[in-house]
């Protein structure tokens, strides 16, 4: 479902239709550009695709609201700068109507009988996709039916998709909890059947909304579970490196392969235990990174901590680039991020706004 060719990710990026995308994103076979897993391992950056978007010559008129979905994942993410840790906790209220911090074992295993959930969910295990209307109905089953905190099955979800994004992923799972909103997110078996084209009746979900406010725990969500998620990194082995030259630090989240482009230095891709075990990932998902990699001329795999690499290879000249997650020492460059806006914004439109005002001038 994606391939791992450089070549083959820019030629997709041209083939964006942001009009047709608006028009159609919410449905399972809308034009959704599936560039995210690009994105989050910062193969291209959020800044490539728009600029790309107004070299073809799409104004905001057209691109507008393409771009304004684009520019989530920047919000997302200088949520997390601002906000470090604290994004793993209820960000603005504390979620309602948390029964457990567990999740429905149901869901783990593609059994709550909603047909397209359960289908979305085998296929995902495969693939690593999850189309983002399908990631909100999970998360509100999982949440807001069946009880569970946020924290768990959002790390589940995480640790099998292939364009994982902590920020990304955890402030979405509490907006649709609540925790990062005003009230909490739900969708009834008719939203589904209109988007997934099915005609399933007689679910849990298929009532009113006024339902939910009442509603109990169905019972095929009862029974629950800790999912048991272990990263299954390679192998640590030994690397050729050259102390006198820099160092570039390749990571999860930044496999450009355009970066410092014809230089002659260290190119080290560093996988760290520690990082992978407070957020892990699955084997798909290591898999692909480690193909993504191959795009990078002279990549080496470093398993282990910076520090550790640092000392055994006797590195000075380093050179990263910025990601919340990062604990390193050198040179930190800046990310390609889209607009000049940073800071904490409460809401994504106010963050927006400010947004729009450097858009408009394009």
């Amino acid at each position: 479902m994606f391939s791992t060719s450089y070549q083959d990710i820019l030629e997709q990026i041209e083939q964006i239709d942001p009009p047709q995308y608006w028009e159609t994103r919410n449905y399972i076979d809308g034009a959704v550009t599936k560039l995210s897993p690009y994105i989050s391992r910062g193969v291209v950056s959020t800044n490539q695709v728009y600029q790309s978007i107004l070299a073809r010559g799409f104004d905001s008129q057209k691109a507008g609201k393409f771009i304004q979905e684009l520019a989530w994942r920047d919000y997302w993410q200088q949520v997390w700068i601002a906000k470090g840790d604290e994004i793993n906790e209820d960000l603005r209220r504390e979620q309602p109507n948390v029964h457990h911090h567990e999740m429905s074992k149901a869901i783990v295993d593609a059994n709550t009988g909603i047909e397209a959930i359960d289908d979305a969910i085998r296929e995902y295990y495969n693939t690593g996709y999850l189309h983002n209307h399908m990631r909100m109905y999970i998360a509100s089953i999982a949440c807001n039916v069946g009880g569970s905190h946020w924290r768990v099955p959002a790390r589940w979800m995480y640790y099998h998709l292939l364009d994982a994004d902590w920020a990304s992923n955890a402030l979405s799972w509490q907006w649709v909890s609540g925790a990062n909103a005003g009230k909490e997110y739900y969708a009834n078996q008719q939203n589904i059947n209109d988007f997934f084209y099915t005609k399933q009746k007689d679910t849990f979900l298929d009532v009113e909304y006024e339902a939910f406010d009442d509603m109990e725990i169905p019972n095929i969500l009862h029974h629950t579970i800790i999912p048991d998620l272990k990263t299954p990194l390679p192998e640590k082995k030994s690397i050729n490196v050259d102390p006198a030259k820099k160092t570039l630090i390749y990571n999860y989240y930044n496999l450009d392969p355009q970066w410092h482009g014809g230089e002659d230095v260290n190119r080290i891709l560093l996988l760290e235990p520690s990082i992978f075990e407070k957020y892990p990932v699955s084997q798909n998902s290591i898999d692909f990174v480690l193909k993504l990699g191959e795009n990078i001329d002279g990549l080496q795999i470093y398993i282990g901590e910076f520090n550790e690499l640092r000392k055994e290879y006797n590195l000075e000249d380093i050179i990263y680039k910025e990601h919340p997650l990062n604990n390193y020492e050198g040179l930190e460059e800046p990310r390609d991020w889209m607009f000049g806006v940073t800071g904490y914004y409460r809401s994504f439109f106010a963050f927006w706004k400010r947004c729009k005002k450097e858009f408009s001038k394009k």
